[in-house]
C-alpha cells in the first residue's frame, strides 16, 4: 500500500512557509505558455551493488512478512501468464505508463506478463476517483487487494477473510486500485509499487536503501534490486506452498545464478527495524496527528535510530522527517535536521536518491539566503540523480531552484531554458496547469530578490 500521507513527503509540497500571496516575478510570466509534458524513457538499469547474504535476508523479511509485522507462513505466486486489464477511467498516461512497466517485467524480471481486454485478467488495474477512494481507506493513495476483481466487490468483502494475504495458498486473482484524477506520477508509482505486490513480495522494510519496498518511498519506481527480488520470486526453484525454511535453503543457489557479482563476503549486519521506531515514524507521518505529537514522535525517532546504531537509509529520514515537521516552526532545527540528512545519506552511493530530496529542503534555504552559488551546487548534483530515478516532481523542483539562481547571477537565457525544461517535467510532476504554477509561485516566492 503506498500511503497518502508518505506522498505527501515525497512530492516535495511546502518546501518551506510560504506566503499567502504573490507578488508578480519573472518567473509568472511563462504561466501562459506551459511546454507540453515531458515523460521519461525507460532507463537501462544495473544488477545491484549489495552482496548476495544481504539480499537472501531481504527476500525472505520481504516475502514471509506483511507490512504490519503478521507472518505469511507459505510463499505464494501466480502460476503461468499473468495477464492484466485497465477498468475505470483511465487517463491517456495510466496505459503508456502501465505497457513500460509491463515491459521491464518481462525483460528485466524475466516475467510472463501481458495486457489484455478480456475480463477475466488474472489482475485488474482500477481506476477510482481519489475522494471515493480515500473514503473507503483514508490512508492509502493506492492499494492491491487478493481474490477480488472489481471495487463493488472490494466493497462487499474488505472486511473479510477473502481479502486476508495470509490467508492465500496461491494466487489466481487481485486488484489493484489507483486514483483516477491525479498527477501523471503518482498513478504510475502506484502502478509500479502495487503491481508488484500484486504479484510478489508483500512487506515493506525501512532499512532498504535500494528499493520501492520501503515505506519511506523515496523511490517512485521498481529498482534494479526490486526487479532481482521478482525474478528470484519467480525462479524455477520456488513453488506455491513453500515455508520460510524451504524457501531460504534454495536461495542460495537462486541468487548466485540470477546475481553472479553478488558472490562477495562483504556483507553488513543487517538489523531490524524495531517496531517503537516504526511506530514513532508513522504517528510522525500521520496528518491525524496534532503537529506538537508529531514532531514528538520524530524526534524520538532520530533518537531511537541513533540509539540502535543505525546508519544511513533509517537514521536519514527520520531526520529528514522532523525537518519538515521544523519548517515554519524552528527553522535553525529544521535545517540542521536536513543537514543531518544528508550527512546520512551521503555514506553510501546506494542513498544517492535519498539526498536528492534533502537537497529540494536545502537548496530553499540557500535560495532564500541570497546564496545563489550554493543553490546552483546543490541543485546541479542532484538533478541528474532525480532524472535517472525518474521522478519528475523532485526533478521539476530542483531545476525552478536552479533557475532562480541563474537568474540572480544574471544568466537569464540559461535561466530561461532551464525554467521551461522545470515546466515540462512539473506537468507530469503535478498534473494540473493550476498545480504547476502553483509549484512555479511557491519557489520563486523564497528568491529574497
Amino acid at each position: 500500500m503506498r500511503a497518502a500521507y508518505l506522498m505527501a513527503v515525497t512530492t516535495l509540497t511546502a518546501c518551506t512557509p510560504m506566503p499567502q500571496t504573490f507578488e508578480p516575478t519573472r518567473a509568472l510570466s511563462m504561466e501562459d505558455h506551459l511546454p507540453p509534458m515531458r515523460t521519461f524513457a525507460n532507463n537501462n538499469v544495473s544488477l545491484p551493488t549489495r552482496p548476495n547474504s544481504e539480499l537472501l535476508r531481504d527476500f525472505l523479511d520481504l516475502s514471509f512478512r506483511m507490512e504490519s509485522g503478521r507472518p505469511i507462513a507459505t510463499l505464494t505466486r501466480f502460476e503461468g501468464p499473468i495477464s492484466v486489464r485497465v477498468t475505470g477511467p483511465a487517463n491517456a498516461t495510466l496505459v503508456t505508463d502501465l505497457r513500460a512497466l509491463l515491459a521491464r517485467m518481462q525483460n528485466e524480471a524475466g516475467i510472463d506478463i501481458f495486457l489484455t481486454g478480456a475480463p477475466e485478467a488474472a489482475i485488474t488495474i482500477q481506476a477510482i476517483p481519489r475522494a471515493e477512494l480515500t473514503r473507503a481507506v483514508p490512508r492509502a493513495a493506492c492499494f492491491v487487494v487478493p481474490r477480488v476483481s472489481s471495487w463493488e466487490e472490494f466493497k462487499q468483502v474488505r472486511r473479510t477473510p477473502q481479502v486476508d494475504w495470509t490467508t492465500l495458498e496461491r494466487r489466481d486473482r487481485a486488484t489493484v486500485f489507483v486514483p483516477a484524477d491525479v498527477a501523471p506520477q503518482e498513478i504510475r508509482d502506484c502502478l509500479h509499487e502495487e503491481l508488484a505486490q500484486a504479484i510478489g513480495p508483500l512487506n515493506d522494510l525501512y532499512r532498504l536503501p535500494d528499493s520501492i519496498f520501503n515505506d519511506d518511498n523515496m523511490h517512485a519506481v521498481l529498482t534494479s534490486f526490486d526487479m532481482l527480488m521478482l525474478k528470484a520470486y519467480y525462479s524455477p526453484e520456488l513453488r506455491n506452498g513453500m515455508t520460510r525454511g524451504e524457501v531460504a535453503a534454495r536461495l542460495p543457489a537462486i541468487l548466485a545464478r540470477l546475481n553472479p557479482t553478488g558472490e562477495r563476503s562483504d556483507g553488513r549486519p543487517i538489523n531490524d527495524t524495531s517496531r517503537d521506531w516504526i511506530d514513532a515514524m508513522e504517528t510522525a507521518l500521520s496528518s491525524g496527528t496534532p503537529a506538537g505529537g508529531r514532531t514528538a514522535a520524530a524526534e524520538r525517532a532520530v533518537n531511537l535510530a541513533r540509539s540502535y546504531g543505525w546508519s544511513n537509509t533509517r537514521e536519514g529520514f527520520a531526520n529528514f522527517v522532523y525537518g519538515r515537521l521544523q519548517v515554519g516552526r524552528d527553522p535553525a532545527l529544521a535545517r540542521a535536521a536536513f543537514e543531518a540528512a544528508d550527512r546520512a545519506y551521503r555514506t553510501s552511493a546506494e542513498t544517492r536518491l535519498q539526498r536528492a530530496h534533502v537537497a529540494v529542503q536545502l537548496a530553499a534555504f540557500s535560495l532564500s539566503e541570497g546564496d545563489n552559488i550554493q543553490t546552483l551546487q546543490i541543485t546541479n548534483e542532484a538533478i541528474p540523480i532525480a532524472a535517472a530515478h525518474e521522478n519528475a516532481a523532485l526533478l521539476a523542483t530542483l531545476m525552478m531552484f536552479k533557475a532562480e539562481a541563474l537568474d540572480n547571477l544574471g544568466r537569464a537565457s540559461e535561466a530561461s531554458q532551464t525554467r521551461m525544461d522545470s515546466l515540462a517535467w512539473a506537468r507530469y510532476g503535478f498534473g494540473s496547469d493550476q498545480n504547476v504554477r502553483t509549484r512555479l509561485r511557491e519557489v520563486a516566492a523564497l528568491d529574497p530578490k
